[in-house]
């Protein structure tokens, strides 16, 4: 067989190796290990509702370390409830946060799928979304549960409480915006990201 054609066949056979192993680097969580991490994003297990609040404000010696990131304070509200219809838990986030040069707060949020776990650290993370191919962000813990790790590569976005706008726009991950660390905090420091009356007095009480 010519050399010409024994690379490209090598070379597919190496890029489709590549992409089952990353299929298989991530698995989704049984029952029990949901569980276990649910108890610790809630701080305990979340019954009927809970939430889980974290935030970051970038100081000026992080932002000078990091010129292109785009961000200047991030919020992340993670939220549970449990359905009566099949008494199922069910994991939802909404994310508020600045730029750092341009005015206005801008929001997001959607659903979480089960909760998947990384073979290569044992990380764990929830797969959220946003709704109509609107991106999404994983979302896992540090090891003493105290922060939030947040990863995106393209999400999109809305101004604050205005999630209808008809503008298509979109915060993506570039070089400094791909990981984010947030400060697990009190629930009311989320409150912000709350429109529903009922809600935010669970939060509040939570």
């Amino acid at each position: 067989m010519k050399l010409a054609l024994i690379l490209p066949l090598a070379l597919a056979a190496f890029i489709g190796a590549a992409r089952a192993e990353e299929v298989d680097d991530i698995h989704e969580a049984t029952t029990a290990e949901a569980d276990t991490f649910n108890a610790r994003i809630y701080a305990g297990p979340p019954g009927k509702t809970a939430y889980a609040c974290f935030v970051r404000r970038y100081d000026a010696a992080h932002l000078a370390q990091h010129p292109k990131q785009k961000v200047a304070s991030m919020k992340l509200l993670v939220s549970a409830e449990t359905y009566e219809v099949d008494n199922q838990l069910r994991n939802s986030f909404r994310i508020g946060f600045h730029y750092r040069h341009r005015s206005g707060a801008f929001d997001s949020g959607g659903s979480c799928h089960h909760a998947v776990f990384t073979k290569d650290g044992s990380e764990v993370r929830l797969n959220c979304g946003v709704d109509c191919e609107g991106g999404g962000v994983g979302i896992a813990l540090s090891k003493d549960d105290k922060s939030a790790i947040v990863r995106l590569e393209s999400i999109r976005i809305w101004p604050h409480n205005n999630p209808t706008e008809d503008k298509d726009r979109s915060l993506v991950a570039g070089q400094d915006d791909g990981i984010f660390r947030l400060d697990r905090t009190d629930n009311s420091e989320c409150a912000a990201l709350v429109t529903d009356r009922k809600e935010l007095a669970a939060l509040r009480h939570k």
